[in-house]
């Protein structure tokens, strides 16, 4: 078991090298990109990735605290559903009006792995493997797709 400290230096490590190695990517538009924290530009709409002691996941999270907004930013997803799924690959999870480790209500696509354990270095290739397609499939679709919410904005 690790202490706070250690399992915070563990994580900052993790996501330092991840970084490090997705660095040299350019984003979709040919731009510099801060991947590990990618802003989308569009308020309560986040790409994020996780990984904790025994799944990792990566995912589009709608956190706008009204939930009927929520929705609206939701089903404009819905409508992007194919080519979304097209550009990962692969099929994702859509999930409306969750609950966050927070309690917050927040509506998520997401793909999620396990078992991985972030505090086990020799999960973390898994994890970059894991994360480093998807991230940069996000970025591919977000360019294209973000014009789609301008009303929303």
């Amino acid at each position: 078991m690790y202490t706070r400290e250690q399992a915070s230096q563990l994580r900052q490590a993790f996501w330092t090298t991840f970084g490090q190695y997705i660095a040299p990517h350019p984003s979709a538009d040919g731009g510099k990109i801060n991947w590990s924290n990618y802003k989308t530009g569009l308020k309560h709409v986040y790409f994020r990735m996780r990984a904790e002691k025994k799944t990792a996941s990566i995912g589009i999270e709608m956190t706008h605290p009204d939930p009927e907004i929520q929705e609206l930013l939701y089903e404009q997803f819905l409508e992007l559903k194919l080519f979304l799924h097209e550009t990962l690959g692969e099929t994702w999870e859509w999930e409306l009006h969750g609950t966050n480790e927070f309690g917050e209500t927040v509506s998520r696509i997401y793909k999620e792995i396990s078992p991985v354990n972030i505090f086990n270095r020799e999960d973390w290739p898994t994890l970059i493997s894991f994360f480093k397609p998807r991230i940069i499939a996000l970025d591919d679709f977000w360019s294209n797709a973000q014009y789609s919410f301008d009303s929303l904005r």
